[in-house]
């Protein structure tokens, strides 16, 4: 009895320790982090991106190769989704690489890099960059103008695109801070024109009364050689240079009388007073090139093919 209970113990074992021996040990799943948000403004609040994990963990942050102050070990949520945020404060306008590093809670599961994530941080469309502030759009030509005139309508359409043949039309609204914020006008203004590229000659804008509004004007015939005809993103810039002056606009402050209740009371009132300067102000220069999404650029198309 005791020889046949130890030969059952025997072949238990054995079998135990072959069970064991030959069954493989499962290796964790690998981890993933997934990178969204931060779409910024530049010199604005900061912006949240957001670390999506497969597992709990932590994430570290990095734009353009550097890790983000305050988000270097931000820790997911506890329970699924596994979410971590991150404050960001971009350093420079334009594009920019965004990554994260996951790393798991569980110590038997390997460290993750998200796929690297392309945001473009945000500035204002209509910088100032010199003395001179200036507005842009562009407009179809009224008339007939192109082939499908008849299905487009007359023109004076603001649009930024374009099928060849027909003319477009830049109109500008500029103002000159030097001069108080003065309105930009042939008696004020040297020089006014647009560069194209593709153009060898800049074109020439012209100031002028339209309906009772005046502003500046310039022109773009486009269609067969010799005219304009370069299908895609029509790249150019604007160029406004004013006079020198020995007068200027001042802001100044005087004291108005006014009836109230019966009595008179003085209050400061501002205005822009002219003076004759001891030095005159050299014209400024200013220029502007369209920094709009590539899908509100200025573009030409070909005619459709019916």
């Amino acid at each position: 009895m005791k020889k046949f209970t130890g030969a059952v113990v025997i072949s238990a074992v054995a079998l135990l320790g072959g069970a064991v021996v030959g069954v493989p040990v499962h290796a964790a799943d690998p981890a993933t982090v997934v990178l969204s948000g931060g779409s910024a403004v530049f010199g604005l609040d900061p912006a949240s991106i957001v670390a999506t994990a497969s597992v709990p963990g932590t994430v570290k942050f990095s734009a353009a190769g550097v890790g983000i102050t305050g988000c270097d070990a931000v820790a997911t949520a506890a329970t699924t989704p596994f979410v971590a945020k991150c404050a960001w404060k971009p350093l420079a306008a334009g594009k920019t690489a965004l990554t994260a590093t996951l790393t798991p809670t569980d110590l038997t599961i390997a460290k993750v890099d998200a796929n690297v994530f392309n945001v473009t941080v945000g500035v204002p469309v209509q910088g100032v960059v010199s003395p001179i502030n200036m507005y842009v759009d562009e407009v179809l030509a009224t008339g007939s103008t192109g082939v499908l005139a008849p299905y487009l309508g007359g023109g004076c359409s603001v649009t930024s695109t374009y099928i060849l043949g027909q003319t477009i039309v830049w109109r500008v609204y500029a103002n000159n801070a030097d001069l108080g914020g003065a309105v930009m006008d042939s008696s004020n203004t040297a020089k006014a024109y647009i560069t194209v590229d593709g153009v060898a000659t800049p074109i020439q804008m012209a100031y002028g009364n339209h309906s009772g509004v005046a502003f500046w004007t310039a022109v773009l015939k486009t269609g067969a050689a010799p005219l304009y005809n370069t299908l895609g993103v029509i790249n150019f810039k604007i160029t406004m240079v004013a006079k020198d002056t020995n007068v200027a606009k001042v802001l100044a402050t005087k004291r108005v009388a006014s009836v109230v209740d019966g009595k008179t009371i003085y209050q400061n009132v501002s205005y822009y007073r002219a003076t004759t300067l001891k030095n005159p102000i050299k014209g400024a220069t200013g220029t502007w090139s369209s920094n709009f999404n590539p899908a509100s650029q200025l573009t030409l198309f070909a005619v459709p093919v019916k």
